[in-house]
């Protein structure tokens, strides 16, 4: 029973010891990448959101 007690108490002081590893980005990394993941995001909707007015008038001008 006290194994069971150990396991997750040496899971949470590994999670702790690899966090104080990682490297964390700085602010204006942070900044940039955000900005980066927005113009993405943005461009993908306005990609999809054209290629579905498209193709929805492709099929509408085929069925009538």
């Amino acid at each position: 029973m006290a194994e069971g007690i150990k396991k997750p108490t040496k899971f949470l002081k590994d999670v702790s010891t690899e966090m104080k590893r990682v490297s964390w980005p700085t602010r204006n990394e942070l900044v940039r990448y955000t900005g980066v993941v927005i113009a993405t995001v943005a461009f993908i909707a306005v990609f999809f959101a054209i290629s579905d007015y498209v193709i929805s008038t492709i099929i509408r001008f085929i069925l009538n």
